[in-house]
């Protein structure tokens, strides 16, 4: 690392991260990288940091859902179901992207990420009042369309995951509560694989940011169950859209 960033810092700006991300289903490693990277620090000292503390933070937060009933992964609850499609195939959707990452030009992927997240929220702004019927092969391709994206470009899982299970007629609150869990082991095979590939990174941001990644969980979840399901979709489709409006200033722009 090359900056005197103090690190007890991170743990705020985690817990403010996290805390929207387990109230809503996205935005931790969309928010919390770029403000690592304005604090000075190194892509390669952030990303695995990031996706170590999701992992961990995405993990309890699926624990504080279920227990509070925002969410039902017993054995055969639907919950369960569809959590595991969407791990199962968020492996194969991360595989393929290591086969096609250095052909796809970066701008191009922000691009095609940036429109689809953006319909996605507008869709689900004009259509709220509606339940649309529950499909699997929509959770199918979801699953790998989501983790693709996020095999390539670090990012996009959460708003593509949220908006896909809401449009498949998934609860705002149990879309939430399964974000969280199939994230976590989609950042935990990330964190596998960096550590197999980079042995010697540093990981000294990790700590840090777990820390108040996962401080902030118990009360995000609890926010999430005092929400109606009306205001908890309409607040998560308006970050939909501002975080793909985002992705498409960034490619257009930049």
């Amino acid at each position: 690392m090359e900056t005197a960033f103090p690190l007890i810092f991170l743990i705020p700006i985690s817990f403010v991260c996290e805390f929207i991300d387990s109230s809503l289903g996205m935005g931790y490693g969309t928010t919390l990288t770029p403000l690592l990277l304005l604090c000075g620090f190194e892509p390669l000292t952030i990303v695995p940091a990031v996706l170590f503390s999701e992992f961990v933070s995405g993990f309890t937060a699926a624990c504080f859902h279920h227990s509070i009933e925002n969410v039902q992964f017993n054995a055969k609850s639907q919950d369960t179901k569809v959590a595991t499609v969407l791990t199962v195939f968020s492996v194969i959707g991360t595989i393929l992207a290591v086969y096609v990452a250095v052909s796809i030009p970066k701008k191009l992927l922000t691009l095609w990420i940036g429109v689809i997240v953006v319909a996605m929220g507008i869709i689900i702004i004009a259509t709220y009042r509606r339940t649309p019927r529950f499909r699997w092969r929509k959770i199918v391709a979801l699953g790998t369309i989501a983790s693709f994206n996020k095999g390539l470009s670090g990012g996009g899982y959460g708003p593509l995951v949220m908006g896909g299970q809401m449009l498949s007629g998934i609860n705002v609150k149990n879309a939430v509560g399964i974000t969280s869990l199939t994230e976590s082991f989609t950042c935990l095979t990330g964190v596998i694989v960096y550590y197999i590939m980079k042995p010697d990174i540093n990981w000294s941001l990790a700590p840090w940011l777990m820390s108040g990644a996962v401080i902030s969980v118990p009360f995000a979840a609890h926010l999430l169950k005092r929400l109606s399901p009306d205001l908890a979709k309409r607040i998560t489709a308006a970050l939909i859209l501002i975080l793909g409006i985002s992705l498409l200033y960034k490619a257009l722009v930049h």
